[in-house]
């Protein structure tokens, strides 16, 4: 192949991966720092497939960073790596603005683990767009049907209960009932981080959910957020039962069997502690309505001796399995 053919084709493909790049990929999101608990976190929705893919960006003791519009990612990794080496978000911000020459479509919202927040909303961003900053957090939205749509949220997200994942799912529904994305819905998406890090990774993400393509994504991250809390419980549980704290254990499944009722086997948990703590009698008509639910579980009970996790007793086995 002729080198200069080979020169047009490299430019060709170089620019076809920018353009890709060069498309708004995101419509509305909050970045927040929850001041009790120092946890930090990026929730967002839009009319674009895997959009926590590119969006939320957190650290732990450092700060959260969201980017959209004409989404150029590098404002998230190098935000942060910014903000932990000393300076504020206002001023990693402005840093990063200042050496980029598309910021006229940049949106980006950022908060630093002091709760210092900065937003940007680029003057080429596609109507209707604007943020609101406010203590702790920021709102960002962009090819919205309304311009209403960053008060709507930060007055839900300062009004709202809760956990930070709570407040945050909070302003994306007042978002979507202000009238949303012009465009329509498809992914959302929610990180926290914690409040007390570790230095590892994998250990400070508190949350970390993806909705990558539904037609109502904000009501099935509420609902993965209710299943993560009942998981949370039941990690709790679990814990409990090593370290043979039954009563605090069996607390925290019967907190998760509540987050998740449809879910079997979160009660079948509760009622395997309840048989090894020699209170079968409470434990058998949870088992009955367990089998009922999910007959697999009844196969299971048996195989939990060897493991230790059920009592090596024929009589209560035999009395469980005849449920």
């Amino acid at each position: 192949m002729h080198k200069h053919v080979l020169i047009i084709i490299l430019l060709f493909s170089a620019n076809m991966i920018m353009a890709k790049s060069q498309r708004p990929v995101n419509t509305y999101s909050i970045v927040a720092l929850d001041e009790e608990t120092g946890e930090l976190g990026v929730a967002v929705q839009s009319h674009w497939f895997s959009v926590g893919s590119l969006v939320p960006w957190a650290q732990a003791g450092v700060g959260a960073v969201a980017t959209q519009s004409f989404v150029k990612v590098e404002y998230g990794p190098d935000g942060l790596q910014l903000m932990s080496e000393g300076k504020s978000a206002e001023e990693a911000l402005t840093a990063l603005l200042a050496k980029d020459e598309g910021k006229a479509v940049r949106q980006v919202g950022m908060v630093d683990a002091k709760g210092n927040a900065r937003a940007h909303t680029g003057k080429n961003c596609i109507d209707f767009a604007g943020h609101f900053v406010g203590k702790n957090y920021t709102v960002q939205a962009n090819i919205m049907e309304k311009n209403t749509v960053p008060q709507a949220m930060s007055k839900a997200f300062e009004t709202a209960k809760g956990s930070l994942a709570d407040r945050m799912l909070a302003a994306l529904e007042a978002a979507q009932k202000e009238g949303g994305d012009l465009r329509g819905k498809q992914s959302a998406a929610m990180l926290i981080v914690s409040g007390t890090p570790t230095g590892i990774p994998y250990k400070d993400v508190v949350m970390d959910l993806r909705i990558e393509d539904h037609p109502t994504p904000i009501k099935e991250l509420k609902r993965l957020i209710r299943i993560h809390k009942a998981y949370h419980h039941a990690n709790k549980g679990d814990h409990y039962m090593e370290t043979g704290q039954t009563e605090l254990a069996l607390k925290e499944y019967d907190m998760a069997a509540n987050y998740y009722p449809e879910n079997p086997e979160l009660p079948f948990w509760t009622a395997v502690t309840l048989a090894g703590a020699n209170r079968a009698d409470e434990a058998l008509p949870i088992f009955k309505d367990v089998f009922s639910r999910d007959p697999h579980l009844k196969i299971l009970v048996p195989r939990l001796v060897k493991s230790e996790l059920f009592p090596n007793d024929k009589d209560i086995l035999r009395r469980v399995m005849n449920q």
